[in-house]
């Protein structure tokens, strides 16, 4: 036993040394080193040369492993979705945490399959919570986004600009709905245009009701019209269909508790059984066709929970 967590320690500090040498040490050199860029800079005009190096600076070692691959560029997508301060390096690194762990573990109990199977499982943790905060995150900013509509309808009838508007719904309105208007807010204060503003928050933030508000807003720089009475009809037809949306959660409320109860049963008398009868569970790793078995019924479970997630899941 000593053996498992000495070997358990050794694999976490590698890890942990990997994430420090090839993530936080090149980040922190970078802020060093354009803090003594800007410490020195000196405006030239006579030749200004621009070199890709200097644009992008000193990658990480696995950034620059990485970078340009679809894979990573959607998963990078997903963590700007998601709202997490974590880089894909980084998310990697967790991943490969898991995998580890989930085969020491496996390994110590002298089972192949086992250690498959957790390695899976461990493995598949990062992605789970990204993807659950990911889903929390863009309910919330859906919830909100209407109320922020609104206040930049009430400001531009109040006489205001439409960029003072979205600076004051970036003051008013909490996460995560006000600091992405704060962002729209300081990217077309630093030079970027306000169309491509308004459209990177719609990559950014993949919400219908986004696209609604960016595709009104430019619409109307183009045609004309009166904006504030724009903003507030299309207020309303959110705040209905977010209406309606509840009404469709609280109908298919029983749907889902059903869902959730039988996709954690045999997971639960599983570990239950596991803590109170170890000896009964032993066979099921000890023995070939307990391994099998468990196999069997690890797909079966994952399976199924996908067929009932996506019975009850009603997209609106």
């Amino acid at each position: 036993m000593t053996f498992v967590w000495i070997t358990f320690a050794v694999t976490l500090a590698i890890i942990l040394g990997g994430y420090w040498a090839f993530v936080v040490r090149p980040e922190s050199q970078d802020k060093d080193q354009l803090s003594g860029r800007l410490k020195t800079f000196k405006v030239k005009t006579s030749n200004i040369t621009i070199a890709n190096e200097q644009q992008q600076g000193q990658m990480a070692v696995l950034e620059s492993l990485i970078a340009g691959n679809r894979l990573v560029v959607a998963l990078e997508q997903l963590l700007v979705e998601s709202g997490l301060k974590l880089t894909p390096a980084g998310f990697i690194l967790l991943t490969v945490a898991g995998i580890v762990a989930g085969a020491a573990v496996g390994w110590w109990m002298s089972r192949t399959s086992v250690a498959i199977i957790l390695a899976v499982l461990l493995g598949s943790l990062p992605l789970i919570h990204v993807r659950r905060t990911r889903t929390k995150r863009l309910q919330t900013f859906e919830e909100q986004f209407p109320e922020a509509v609104e206040l930049i309808a009430r400001a531009l009838r109040a006489g205001h600009a439409f960029t003072t508007g979205l600076g004051m719904a970036a003051d008013e309105v909490p996460k995560p709905a006000g600091p992405e208007f704060r962002r729209v807010y300081d990217e077309q204060n630093f030079g970027m245009s306000l169309p491509d503003a308004l459209r990177a928050m719609a990559r950014r933030v993949p919400v219908l009701d986004a696209k609604f508000f960016v595709t009104a807003v430019l619409t109307q720089r183009e045609s004309g019209g009166n904006l504030s009475e724009v903003l507030d009809n299309l207020a309303s037809v959110m705040r209905e269909r977010f209406k309606v949306k509840r009404q469709i959660r609280v109908i298919s409320a029983h749907g889902r508790l059903s869902a959730w109860i039988l996709s954690s049963l045999a997971p639960c008398l599983a570990g239950f059984l596991f803590l109170t009868s170890p000896n009964f569970m032993r066979i099921l790793w000890e023995d070939p066709l307990g391994v099998r078995l468990v196999i069997a019924a690890v797909i079966l479970q994952l399976t199924g929970t996908f067929i009932i997630s996506r019975m009850v899941r009603i997209d609106y």
